[in-house]
C-alpha cells in the first residue's frame, strides 16, 4: 500500500497556481512550461484569486508552487513587522513546509497611478500631493483595501482622506481610470497598462511600500527535479523584460503568448476553442450535478422536517437562509482552509451545495404546509401509516412546489459555479475571469454564452421533469366557475 501511494504521488502532476492578474498568469505559465521542458508533468491552475487563497492552497497541498512577492510574504502572509531579510523570510516559511526560491530578477511594487491630464491639471507627482485634493475618487482593488501594507496604513502615513474610495477589479480599474470614472488607482509597477495608457506613477517619497522582489514559493516536499526546474527561472527576468512579457500577453489576449516570448517566441500547442469550451462545459455540468444531487438528498428531508411546527423548523429555515446571505466568493474563501477540502472541485461542490439548500428546503416546507388540512385528516382517519401518507399523499400534492425549489437551485448553481474557477476548480468561469482581466469581450463570451445556454437548458429540462413527477391532476388548468 505504501509503495502504491508513493507511486501515485510520483505520478501526480506538479500543480502551479497563479493569482488573478496578468503578470501572475504569465509567470505561472512560464513555470509550468519550464517543468514540462525538464520532463516533469505539470499543470497550471490560472487566476485562482488573491494571496490568501493561493497561500492556503500551497500549505494545504492543493498546489505545489506559485509566484509571490517578498513584501507580500512579509506583510500579508507571515505578518512580520519591520523590514525582514530574505533569511528571515526563508526561515519562517520553512517552519510551514514552504521553500522560497531566489529572486526572479525584478521588483513589482505597489504604486498609485493617475491619468496624465489629471496629473497636469492638479499638479500631482507624489503621493503626498493627493492630500491637497480631498475630492478625488480612488478606485482600489479589493485586496489592496484590506492588506496590512495597503490602503488604510498608506492613508495614515500620507494623511489621505479622499471623498470616495471604491473597490474595483484590477483590470476594470484601468478602464475606469481611462474614462474618468475614478481619479486614482493602485497598480503594480510592472503593469503593461501603465506605459500603454501613459499613466503617471506617483512617487512614494516616504518609502511606505516594502520591497516586492518576485520569487516562487513551493512546497518543500516536491521532487528535486521539479524544484530545480523552478529554481532555473531565478535571475532570468528583469523589470523591463517582465513589462514586455505582460504587454505581449495583453496585446495577444493570451497569457501563453507571454510565456512564448520568454522562451524565444516558440509557441506551445494550443487547445482549440471548441474543444476548450466543451471541456469547460463538461466540468461545469459535473460541479452543478454533484452539488444539486447532494442538495436534493439532504434538502428534502430538511424541508419535510421544516414543514412541521416547532423550534426545529425555525432553526432549519434560519440556518439555510443565513448561508444564502454569504457572498459566494466569501463562502469559497472560508471553505478553502477546511481540512480535506482545500483548492479544487470538492470545495466548489460543497459551496454550491450550501447555496442550493434554501430553495429546496423552503419549497418542500411550503408545499407540504399548504396541503389542505381536510386531506390530512382524511388520511389519518383511514389509518394510513405516517410514511405511507408522506409517500402517497403529501409529497405528490407538494410536488409542484418541490420541483420549483429544485429548479431554482439548479439555475442558481449554474451561475454560481462560474466562481469555482477562482479556486482552480475549472468550469465556465475560467474564460470569464480571464477575459475580464484582459478586457477581452470575446473571451468573456466563451464562458458567458455557454453558461446562459446551460441555464436555459435547465429551465427546459425541469419543465419535462415536472410533467413526469407532478400528478396530472395538479397540472390541469383551473376551470373558472
Amino acid at each position: 500500500m505504501l509503495l502504491a501511494a508513493s507511486a501515485a504521488a510520483a505520478q501526480r502532476p506538479v500543480v502551479i497556481g497563479s493569482k488573478k492578474f496578468t503578470e501572475s498568469y504569465v509567470l505561472g505559465e512560464i513555470a509550468t512550461r519550464s517543468l514540462q521542458r525538464a520532463g516533469v508533468s505539470a499543470e497550471h491552475r490560472a487566476g485562482m484569486g488573491g494571496t490568501i487563497i493561493l497561500w492556503e492552497a500551497l500549505v494545504g497541498g492543493s498546489i505545489d508552487a506559485y509566484p509571490e512577492y517578498t513584501g507580500t510574504i512579509a506583510q500579508e502572509i507571515l505578518k512580520l513587522s519591520g523590514r525582514p531579510t530574505r533569511e528571515d523570510l526563508s526561515a519562517a516559511l520553512a517552519a510551514r513546509g514552504v521553500a522560497m526560491g531566489a529572486p526572479l530578477g525584478f521588483e513589482n511594487t505597489y504604486a498609485l497611478v493617475v491619468a496624465p491630464a489629471r496629473a497636469r491639471t492638479l499638479g500631482l507627482a507624489r503621493i503626498s500631493d493627493l492630500s491637497r485634493h480631498p475630492g478625488l475618487v480612488f478606485g482600489l482593488t479589493h485586496e489592496f483595501l484590506d492588506r496590512a501594507d495597503g490602503w488604510r496604513p498608506l492613508a495614515a502615513a500620507y494623511d489621505l482622506s479622499p471623498g470616495r474610495v471604491a473597490g474595483i477589479d484590477h483590470a476594470l480599474g484601468y478602464e475606469a481610470l481611462r474614462h474618468g470614472s475614478i481619479d486614482v488607482k493602485d497598480a503594480y509597477s510592472t503593469d503593461a497598462r501603465i506605459a500603454q495608457d501613459g499613466l503617471v506613477v506617483l512617487e512614494d517619497e516616504r518609502r511606505f511600500f516594502p520591497d516586492y522582489q518576485a520569487v516562487f514559493l513551493h512546497r518543500s516536499v516536491i521532487a528535486p527535479r521539479a524544484a530545480a526546474a523552478i529554481a532555473s527561472l531565478s535571475g532570468t527576468i528583469d523589470a523591463a523584460r517582465m513589462r514586455s512579457l505582460n504587454s505581449t500577453a495583453e496585446r495577444a489576449k493570451d497569457y501563453a503568448a507571454g510565456a512564448d516570448a520568454y522562451f524565444g517566441g516558440r509557441p506551445s500547442a494550443r487547445e482549440g476553442r471548441a474543444r476548450r469550451i466543451l471541456r469547460l462545459t463538461a466540468r461545469h455540468l459535473e460541479l452543478v450535478a454533484a452539488s444539486l444531487l447532494l442538495a436534493v438528498a439532504i434538502g428534502l428531508p430538511l424541508g419535510i422536517r421544516a414543514s412541521r411546527p416547532g423550534p426545529a423548523s425555525q432553526i432549519i429555515l434560519g440556518a439555510t437562509g443565513v448561508v444564502q446571505t454569504i457572498p459566494a466568493l466569501a463562502l469559497l474563501a472560508l471553505l478553502v482552509p477546511v481540512p480535506f477540502l482545500g483548492i479544487g472541485p470538492a470545495t466548489a461542490v460543497v459551496a454550491l451545495f450550501l447555496y442550493s439548500l434554501l430553495p429546496i428546503v423552503r419549497g418542500t416546507a411550503t408545499g407540504l404546509a399548504s396541503i389542505p388540512p381536510a386531506l390530512t385528516e382524511t388520511a389519518e382517519s383511514l389509518g394510513l401509516p405516517a410514511w405511507t401518507r408522506l409517500r402517497a399523499i403529501d409529497l405528490p400534492l407538494a410536488s409542484r412546489a418541490i420541483v420549483a425549489g429544485i429548479q431554482t437551485s439548479a439555475v442558481i448553481d449554474v451561475g454560481a459555479a462560474t466562481l469555482a474557477a477562482l479556486i482552480g476548480a475549472g468550469g465556465l468561469g475560467e474564460p470569464i475571469i480571464s477575459g475580464l482581466n484582459l478586457n477581452d469581450h470575446a473571451t468573456i463570451l466563451e464562458g458567458a454564452i455557454p453558461a446562459a445556454i446551460l441555464a436555459l437548458a435547465v429551465q427546459a429540462g425541469f419543465g419535462l421533469i415536472e410533467r413526469i413527477v407532478v400528478p396530472r391532476g395538479l397540472r390541469l388548468p383551473k376551470i373558472e366557475s
